[in-house]
């Protein structure tokens, strides 16, 4: 009888001191404002000057992630990544970010996880191979100090929103780089998988994106 007690009271301040040790790596981060993607339209009209597409080192770029659950977290990335930023008159503001990766190329800190998330339940790669983002409007100015807001399509499992989100873009002689951190609910874009029932995943998931491209010289 005392030791049914005890177990009684020891597996839910177990599970509380687990949910109080694992802190949520979306914690003051900024949220991407997300809607469903609109029909395509008229953008508005560029600064003048002269379009200069940039490819995106892929060598020197990360697309990554943080997801949590009860116990801890996990970080990742995915390794086969592609995409072009767009200067106008040597700015991004009124240009364009494009971005590709491959699903199937996800690695994380743990080997079986890379597995899990290439199943049915998270990014099922076999059916939805890619995941693209390609903005509609980058403006000057952000939120927590960025640099500028970047609105536009991502499409990621199959399912494709609007979001913005902020993003610190600098425009340098010999290339142009960006970073942005933000946060996004993995169920908005159909990937429900709850996790185990004492070890629940969190909804919310961090991206960091960090990007490069050369400009040519001459």
């Amino acid at each position: 009888m005392i030791t049914s007690r005890i177990a009684r009271i020891a597996f839910p301040a177990a599970l509380l001191l687990s949910l109080a040790g694992c802190e949520d790596p979306t914690k003051d981060k900024p949220r991407a404002t997300v809607s469903s993607a609109a029909p395509a339209q008229p953008q508005a009209q560029a600064p003048s000057g002269a379009a200069e597409a940039l490819p995106i080192d892929a060598a020197a770029s990360t697309i990554g992630f943080v997801g949590s659950k009860v116990t801890g977290k996990h970080e990742g990335n995915f390794e086969k990544i592609s995409g072009s930023i767009t200067l106008v008159g040597g700015k991004a503001e009124g240009g364009k970010l494009s971005i590709e990766a491959d699903t199937s190329s996800v690695k994380t800190d743990a080997e079986k996880l890379d597995g899990h998330l290439k199943s049915k339940d998270f990014f099922d790669v076999e059916q939805f191979p890619k995941a693209t983002f390609t903005s509609t409007q980058i403006k000057a100015g952000g939120e927590k100090g960025a640099t500028h807001t970047i609105t536009g399509e991502l499409e990621l499992h199959g399912v494709k929103k609007a979001i913005t989100f902020p993003a610190t873009i600098t425009e340098g002689a010999d290339s142009v780089s960006g970073t942005a951190e933000f946060v996004i609910n993995r169920k908005d874009f159909g990937i429900e998988y709850p996790g185990k029932q004492d070890d629940l995943i969190r909804d919310d998931v961090l991206l960091k994106l960090s990007l490069k491209a050369p400009r040519k010289q001459g």
